[in-house]
């Protein structure tokens, strides 16, 4: 009876002891209970909006991690840690610290404020946008705009701030008039208009891609430099898109002056009249631009039909004529010329000299301006970054250009000179312009081009030429068409500015066609044509050097020149073009080298070409 006294009492004394571990216990199981916590942030957290959100299914502590002191919270004496979303959300997390907004101390609550009683918002650009514009202040312009206006109708096509900037791991956006910034906006504004569904079921141009990057701006942004050449947002702004009909857009006729004055600042309204999105392919909307390709692509296939056929049959028919002169050597019937190496004057030192400046001028407008021709290809996206990029590129383009205006110009010189004021020279100026010296062509050439026909065809011998051959009449007079073509379609789009004062825009569209498809004629027709007629000939391979030190053979000169061989003889001039000394081995090597240069340069460009054509 004694022990149940002393057993009570240590019962009590027991339970007395555990009896603070027992109320913290119970302070847990509360803390842990989602009912609970409601009691303290019940007047702040709707318990039905809660259960309805995107997070409903989750307790209390799923976000807010039990606390070492929940005594203290209780109490509100202590805070518990800050919620940590990336526990759940791990890539947009990853997304978000690499973000302007995360470097700039925002949070994920910064935009994601309400969490305990939103509504799922997934894939809700217009709820995305109206959020962005809470501080975007300055971009609220969108709303008004035809992407804004159809965004807020509920058109899903229509693009939110998201659609450009992305959700999460949104980055700063440069100046647009920085070449990052307009790259930016140019990646923007393709990202949909080149899905032509999307476009053709919003009624909106579908080709408005493709003709931005079939013109130097685009090529520009396809070469990624964008330093001197406009993106989307330098005509249609970034946000405050409008319709071109809308007073208020700035490509309306009445503003299309101010925004391309941003660039060129000289221009005005007839200027502005440029097609910024014409189509060579649009008939019915840029007749001129179509008409003008048209003429284009016919003078080109047509040049080409013409001497790629000349070229073919002369190849063959070369070939031939070797194989017959290996035979009649080896048979012994040997035609008989004295002194056949001795050498004779074909150019002079002048002629040289301005040939020279020919290929260099020649092959540094090809290589700088083919990569913008074909600015879709990677190997015009390299040789574009081994120049420097669009701007140093464009110098060197100019640059040689000035060179062909020189010689252009010496050219011109020397004709006048031959024609008119030269002492050495009988006859009149028309005896002058269609006598054996002058490359002009005469009725000469059309028996000779008969007769080279007739020798391709096996039907008549190889005919004998006079000074100038009918091939080489051609280029020489190509010349003068070429600076015309391409040398005024240059000047147009090398001073767009000067020639906008009294020009309409649209004629840089045409200038624009011109320059393009006559340069393609031109490198095309140099590359092939005029190196197999100088070098690529059997009679000549691999090179005909004579344009590079005067000189040629008196048995090539009978052979290919018998007839101006035989009117020096009678004139008793022959004496007067005879080498005394030939060009140094110096000399030799260091041009030869260049010569060889200039060739495998040009037959890589027209690779390229064939490449670009087949891709």
């Amino acid at each position: 009876m004694r022990r149940t006294p002393v057993t009570l009492v240590v019962l009590v004394f027991s339970m007395l002891f555990m009896l603070p571990g027992m109320l913290h216990a119970a302070v847990d199981k509360m803390a842990y209970d989602p009912e609970n916590c409601l009691g303290c942030h019940g007047g702040k957290i709707s318990l039905d909006s809660f259960a309805a959100s995107p997070h409903g299914k989750n307790g209390c502590t799923s976000c807010h991690l039990q606390s070492a002191d929940l005594k203290k919270h209780m109490t509100g004496n202590t805070k518990l840690d800050k919620v940590n979303c990336s526990r759940c959300h791990g890539n947009e997390a990853k997304e978000f610290e690499k973000s302007v907004h995360a470097k700039n101390g925002l949070t994920c609550v910064s935009c994601h404020s309400d969490i305990h009683g939103f509504s799922s918002k997934k894939g809700d650009k217009k709820a995305a946008t109206l959020a962005c514009i809470k501080c975007h202040d300055k971009q609220k312009a969108h709303l008004n705009s035809v992407h804004g206006v159809s965004l807020m109708k509920g058109n899903p096509d229509a693009p939110g701030c998201a659609d450009c900037h992305g959700l999460h791991g949104i980055k700063k956006v440069q100046p647009a008039t920085t070449v990052e910034g307009r790259m930016f906006h140019v990646d923007a504004c393709i990202k949909c208009h080149s899905d032509e569904k999307m476009m053709h079921r919003n009624h909106v141009n579908g080709h408005a891609v493709e003709t931005y990057l079939d013109s130097y701006h685009g090529k520009g942004y396809r070469l990624g430099m964008l330093q001197k050449a406009a993106g989307c947002s330098d005509c249609h702004t970034a946000h405050n898109v409008l319709k071109k009909d809308n007073p208020a857009s700035s490509v309306h006729p009445n503003n299309a002056a101010k925004s391309c004055a941003q660039c060129h600042t000289k221009a005005t309204a007839l200027f502005a009249k440029f097609y910024s999105h014409g189509s060579h392919h649009d008939r019915e909307n840029y007749p001129l631009m179509y008409w003008t390709f048209k003429a284009m692509v016919g003078l080109l296939v047509g040049t080409f039909a013409v001497f790629w056929v000349h070229t073919l049959l002369w190849m063959f028919r070369g070939f031939v004529e070797n194989r017959e002169k290996q035979k009649a050597l080896i048979e012994g019937h040997v035609h008989h010329i004295d002194e056949p190496h001795k050498l004779y004057y074909r150019f002079k030192k002048r002629h040289i000299f301005l040939h020279f400046t020919v290929i260099v001028s020649f092959l540094g407008l090809s290589l700088t301006g083919l990569p913008l021709k074909f600015s879709d290809q990677a190997w015009a996206q390299t040789m574009m970054s081994f120049f420097g990029g669009v701007e140093y590129a464009g110098l060197i383009h100019r640059g040689c250009a000035v060179l062909t205006f020189y010689y252009f110009m010496g050219a011109l010189w020397m004709s006048i000179d031959f024609l008119l004021l030269r002492k050495d020279v009988k006859g009149n100026i028309l005896q002058r312009m269609f006598g054996p010296d002058s490359l002009m062509p005469n009725f000469r050439d059309i028996s000779d081009v008969i007769g080279m026909v007739k020798w391709f065809l096996f039907k008549g011998p190889k005919p004998t030429f006079e000074r100038w051959t009918y091939w080489e009449k051609f280029d020489f007079i190509a010349v003068f068409w070429g600076m015309f073509a391409i040398g005024g379609s240059g000047l147009m789009l090398w001073f767009p500015e000067f020639f906008g004062q009294f020009l309409p825009g649209w004629a840089f569209n045409l200038a624009t066609i011109v320059h393009s498809d006559e340069a393609l004629l031109a490198t095309g027709f140099i590359f092939t044509v005029h190196f197999f007629n100088t070098h690529g000939r059997p009679e000549k391979f691999p090179m005909d050097f004579v344009i590079f030190n005067g000189q040629m053979a008196k048995e090539e000169f009978i052979e290919e020149r018998g007839d101006q061989w035989k009117r020096y003889e009678e004139q008793g001039i022959l004496e007067h073009f005879e080498v005394e000394k030939p060009s140094g081995v110096v000399y030799d090597f260091i041009f030869k080298t260049f010569g060889f240069i200039a060739v495998f340069t040009g037959l890589a460009l027209v690779v390229a070409m064939m490449w670009a054509f087949l891709a």
